[in-house]
């Protein structure tokens, strides 16, 4: 009796892409879907929360009569966006002129002789204007710092230097900084604390990627234009070799005759 002999499967070609199933395409198109809609579902979220709230916070100030959802069979989302970015204008602008800097210092004046409400007002101000000072250098310096202990590295932003009584304290003489470490992967909370100039590695980074790193636990490196112009060069060259590379002749094969 013949015995049969299984036939030998043919070798793929090379260069042919390796058989998916159909459940590898199905998580890879779902997986896909994720990474599209998930960025931009919460982006939509997080914006139309803050425009709710900022309506929920200014229309009630404003008169009924004066809105136009009250003429209109619906609401229009970010009305009160727009008034309140433009109250905020105009009240920049009537501060900027010296009508309006006098109401402003007359105002504080009122509010340095109230007991409680004066030393948060002072606080919040000063941070106010550390924060959103057209030229102020707090939180704009990236840095690196060893923490927790001695050879691991932390991302932190630097903050404005020691004040002279705290100088006085730490080292007289001495140049320390006030560095603010953020905790993955909520940036907002972490530790603040003095430390020697010379101890702070100061980086060539931006305050996004920094905070894009330390939110993503260094999964979201920070992009680097040189080195990829750099690469898309290669590339580039590389091309070019090989279109000008003259095309080696085929061997002649032996034992045959001209």
């Amino acid at each position: 009796m013949a015995t049969l002999i299984p036939p030998v499967p043919e070798p793929e070609p090379a260069g042919a892409r390796p058989r998916v199933s159909a459940r590898g395409r199905l998580r890879t198109y779902f997986l896909t879907g994720i990474i599209v809609s998930g960025p931009l579902a919460i982006t939509i979220y997080i914006t139309w929360w803050f425009i709710s709230l900022i309506d929920g916070w200014v229309k009630p100030l404003v008169p009924a009569s004066y809105l136009p959802d009250h003429y209109l069979p619906f609401s229009i989302p970010g009305l009160g966006l727009v008034i309140a970015f433009l109250a905020v204008t105009l009240l920049g602008f009537l501060t900027a002129n010296l009508v309006g800097r006098s109401v402003v210092e007359f105002g504080e004046v009122l509010l340095a002789r109230t007991p409680v409400i004066s030393g948060l007002y002072k606080g919040l101000r000063q941070i106010f204007e550390t924060l959103f000072s057209a030229n102020g250098t707090s939180f704009r310096t990236v840095g690196l710092v060893e923490f927790p202990v001695k050879g691991t590295w932390s991302v932190v932003f630097l903050s404005a230097p020691a004040a002279p009584d705290v100088q006085t304290a730490l080292a007289p003489g001495g140049d320390h900084v006030g560095v603010f470490l953020p905790c993955a992967p909520n940036p907002t909370t972490g530790f603040f604390f003095y430390l020697p100039r010379a101890d702070i590695v100061e980086i060539a980074m931006s305050v996004d990627d920094a905070a894009k790193l330390v939110m993503s636990a260094g999964v979201i490196q920070p992009d680097d234009p040189h080195a990829r112009i750099q690469a898309m060069a290669a590339t580039l060259r590389a091309a070019r070799g090989a279109e000008a590379a003259p095309l080696a002749p085929s061997p002649v094969p032996q034992g045959t005759e001209a």
